[in-house]
């Protein structure tokens, strides 16, 4: 696919999307799972890797075990799994991936949609099982998206590129709802905890702190508590680990930042690089370099 990769700000290196191989120069692209198959020379599918557009694949056959965030699923056939921009994840080597596989370029759909249809929900799970109506749904939106794709000489580009923008979001409209149904009802209404989970994901880095949460938000650390614990099961404190645990993988695996000088450590709020280590070995049973190590 495309030879070249972007750099963001954290060091880690980002594949972009193919433009050039779509049908039509679209920003998007849809059909069967194959071998073979890369977003770029230097990153094999089998290795960890980000990637700065959507995936979405329906199995048509299963068991099929991938890696996202450090977690791993497995589908099986009818499953559908939705990767967003900026998850690190994996292909696995010895399972066979049959099916349809779509990708999407951020910035292909206008905002309304974007907003409609939750493409940027990361804390909505990545592998969704619906039930046999939903999905011969979802299979008959997915099929008449790709024959709109793949049929290149009836209109003129820009109508099939609108045509292609309407379909999407026919499909992507009825995903949304299947993940949205997937993702637990007492969290979707908890409004203290989604308060809560939008603190920690723009301020993980800088504040580790549940009374420093509750202060922002104006919440007692009781109310917090029981707020997190219905909606996730686990404490503020358990949920707020969790998430530098996963950023602290992100670096150590796609950054070369320096784990006995504090770099990675002073990213997600350790500046004493032994206080890093003690953190991150306790929540993974590895330390930092061991991490590291096997992802190399």
């Amino acid at each position: 696919m495309a030879d070249r990769d972007l750099q963001g700000g954290d060091g880690i290196r980002t594949f972009p999307f193919p433009v050039e191989l779509s049908v039509g120069g679209v920003g998007m692209q849809i059909g069967p799972m194959g071998t073979g198959r890369t977003w770029h020379a230097e990153a094999p599918l089998e290795r960890v890797h980000r990637i700065d557009f959507h995936v979405v694949m329906l199995f048509g056959e299963g068991p099929v075990r991938h890696m996202v965030d450090f977690t791993e699923y497995e589908a099986m056939a009818g499953d559908l799994l939705w990767i967003r921009p900026g998850q690190v994840h994996r292909f696995s080597p010895t399972s066979e991936y049959r099916g349809t596989v779509l990708t999407m370029q951020p910035g292909f759909l206008p905002r309304a949609t974007v907003e409609a249809t939750g493409l940027y929900r990361y804390d909505l799970p990545p592998l969704l099982r619906p039930d046999a109506a939903t999905l011969t749904g979802l299979r008959d939106s997915l099929g008449q998206l790709q024959r709109e794709y793949e049929d290149t000489t009836t209109l003129p580009l820009s109508l099939h590129t609108a045509v292609l923008r309407h379909s999407l979001t026919a499909f992507l409209l009825r995903l949304a709802h299947l993940a949205a149904s997937a993702e637990s009802v007492r969290q979707r209404s908890d409004s203290t905890f989604t308060l809560f989970r939008d603190a920690v994901e723009r301020d993980f880095a800088t504040n580790h702190s549940v009374s420093g949460y509750a202060d922002a938000l104006g919440y007692s650390r009781r109310t917090l508590v029981r707020a997190v614990r219905a909606a996730t099961g686990d404490t503020p404190k358990a949920f707020i680990d969790k998430r530098v645990v996963l950023e602290a993988k992100r670096l150590l695996a796609h950054t070369d930042l320096p784990i006995g000088r504090g770099r990675v450590g002073a990213a997600v709020g350790f500046p004493d690089a032994a206080n890093f280590s003690k953190f991150f070995h306790q929540h993974t049973d590895r330390t930092p370099a061991a991490f590291r190590a096997e992802l190399r």
